[in-house]
């Protein structure tokens, strides 16, 4: 049996931006299908979102993305979380990290610069103790990612 997994990302209506970001860092092919060409009237709110997104690469890499109906705001740089207000702010909680692993640190460094355009660092990409290279960011549409290189 053969098993792969894909991550799909879950936005607020920036899924096709956000894909089209994914697309400059990683490269691949870009699929994408809005509510529109599925049958949603054109001229009704949302109907330009996507219902599907995805990009694929030639050595395996795969990120699905969609909007959520009934969340149109091409503003927003939230993924879908859950929100809840701690001391008078807005904390959104993340359900998940995207995971980033690759081979070698020039490999990741270059994948790295691409996502840390716009982004909030969390932790700058250095050597760590389990790795030549480690860091984590959270990227301009609110996905927080882990990058390493893999360990020899």
């Amino acid at each position: 049996m053969s098993i792969a997994t894909t991550t799909h990302l879950n936005f607020r209506g920036t899924a096709s931006s956000a894909l089209e970001f994914y697309q400059s860092v990683f490269g691949g092919r870009l699929t994408t299908a809005s509510y529109g060409d599925f049958g949603m009237p054109k001229e009704v709110p949302g109907a330009d979102k996507l219902v599907f997104g995805q990009l694929e690469t030639d050595d395996g890499f795969r990120l699905m993305a969609y909007d959520i109906p009934g969340h149109n705001s091409a503003d927003s740089t939230e993924t879908a979380g859950t929100t809840r207000r701690e001391n008078g702010t807005t904390v959104t909680d993340r359900t998940f990290f995207q995971s980033l692993r690759g081979q070698d640190l020039e490999e990741v460094a270059r994948l790295w610069d691409g996502l840390a355009d716009g982004a909030q660092i969390i932790e700058p990409l250095a050597a760590s103790a389990w790795s030549p290279g480690f860091g984590m960011l959270t990227d301009r549409f609110g996905v927080t990612w882990v990058i390493d290189v893999e360990a020899a």
